[in-house]
């Protein structure tokens, strides 16, 4: 089971393929030594048939007898040798009969392409052949030998200086790999096996804080990695606590609901009677209560469906926008007090499909965290919409100091993105979920010391919802 298990890790492969690449290297190294090999023998064999026919000279009459020149060919290991010399003069020793010659090779002509395949040709035959061999001495350039002699002695030694080629190159390529392997293995396999059980460990409990890897001052990309990991979890774990708390509330908040619309009911209820009163002061006011408590009844109505199917129900129609902008304006005027303004630029007659509801919940989130944040001047414009476009965009821009680092880090995230001390920063999370409800978006545009700018958009009337 161990040995299946390595056989399919990553160590395994790294330990195959490193003896692989390193005898691939040995074998494009092997075929040049053996060439080479074969190039030197040949030139001794050359230079000791020019010494023995250089006997020649040396004799009474430039002859030899019969007995010393078999001594001289077999000391060369050839069959006949002539040496000539750059005067013309040429001396030769040779058996009678010299066996016929099978190839001939010059070795003044030969390139390294055609050596190297003239050594792995003598490798790989079988019969034993004679071959003619002519070249410059290496003992005098100007000297010219031609030699006969058998091929079976070069392809004994060549095959004998090709194993012990090969079993070097083994013992060079086992010990590469192992220390590659070792290597590679302490540096970069066992970091991503811990990497990869904290993984393991983290996904069947992402609670379970030894799963979490130490901090490394590694500064490749494996340390980076690790420290991603760290980041990753810490954050994934800080997500999930308020997942839960979020779950936790929301439970809460369904329950509250669920009674706040009876108690809203009783005051609909209340507020119809101070609808017939003699009182004109009241009589004035009240539809605005009403309205207000009609909104505020259907708040909660959504917010239990929204808890039920986790989805914002929507009621589109073609709305007039520039309404809209005013009526939220005079929700949020008793509230914003003297010297505060909402100001509209919306042209009227601008259509949007949307819902009413939904819709001023957003613009009112925007504006109310405006004003809570400083602002004196909130403006409401729309931007022209392009001529093939189908969504309008809606800006709402303030006076106010500008969003601080830790809320524009936190956009849209409850109770993360607040921008004010106690606030629970829904107001932003409320305007997103109601523009893509809609199939549009919120972002924002800019915000500095002279204000706050938010871009919403809109589909306009006769789009059809996505």
């Amino acid at each position: 089971m161990i040995l299946r298990k390595f056989a399919t890790s990553l160590s395994a492969k790294l330990l195959v393929m490193t003896i692989l690449f390193v005898m691939l290297a040995e074998v494009l190294i092997f075929a040049p030594s053996v060439a080479r090999f074969r190039q030197v023998w040949l030139e001794q064999r050359m230079a000791a048939g020019h010494l023995a026919a250089l006997t020649i000279e040396a004799a009474p009459d430039q002859m030899v007898t019969e007995e010393l020149e078999t001594k001289l060919l077999a000391h060369v290991g050839a069959y006949s040798v002539d040496l000539e010399l750059p005067d013309e003069r040429i001396y030769m020793l040779s058996t009678t009969p010299a066996p016929p010659v099978a190839q001939a090779y010059d070795l003044r002509r030969g390139m390294w392409f055609d050596m190297i395949m003239d050594a792995v040709a003598l490798l790989v035959r079988r019969e034993d052949r004679v071959i003619q061999v002519a070249g410059a001495s290496p003992k005098d350039g100007s000297v010219e030998v031609e030699l006969v002699l058998d091929e079976a002695p070069l392809r004994a030694e060549m095959i004998d200086f090709a194993e012990r080629i090969l079993a070097l190159s083994v013992l060079i390529s086992l010990i590469t790999a192992g220390l590659v392997f070792l290597s590679l293995n302490g540096l970069m396999i066992r970091p991503m096996q811990r990497i990869t059980a904290s993984m393991m460990a983290f996904r069947r409990d992402p609670e379970d804080l030894s799963a979490t890897l130490p901090p490394t001052a590694r500064a490749d990309e494996i340390g980076m990695a690790q420290r991603e990991l760290i980041d990753m979890q810490a954050a994934l774990r800080s997500a999930l606590r308020q997942r839960e708390r979020l779950a936790a509330l929301g439970t809460a908040v369904t329950k509250i609901n669920h009674d706040l619309r009876n108690i809203l009911s009783t005051a609909a209820l209340v507020s119809e009677r101070l609808a017939v009163s003699e009182d004109p002061e009241v009589r004035r006011v009240t539809p605005r209560l009403m309205q207000a408590i009609d909104r505020a009844v259907e708040l909660c109505s959504q917010t239990l469906a929204y808890s039920r199917d986790g989805m914002l129900p929507l009621r589109r129609a073609a709305v007039q926008l520039a309404e809209v902008v005013e009526e939220v304006g005079a929700e949020l005027a008793p509230a914003a007090g003297t010297g505060i303004a909402l100001v509209n630029r919306v042209p009227r007659g601008l259509k949007v499909q949307a819902d009413r509801e939904q819709l001023s919940r957003a613009l009112a989130n925007l504006a109310r965290n405006a004003l809570e944040a400083g602002a004196t001047e909130v403006t409401v414009a729309a931007a022209p919409p392009e001529s093939d476009g189908d969504r309008l965009a809606l800006t709402v821009s303030d006076n106010g100091p500008g969003l601080p680092p830790r809320a524009r880090e936190n956009l849209f995230q409850p109770f993360a993105g607040s921008a004010r001390a106690g606030g629970t920063g829904l107001g932003l999370a409320i305007a997103r979920e109601v523009a893509r409800a809609h199939g549009g978006d919120i972002r924002l545009a800019g915000s500095d010391s002279r204000g706050t700018c938010f871009v919403l958009e809109l589909p306009l009337a006769g789009t059809p919802p996505t």
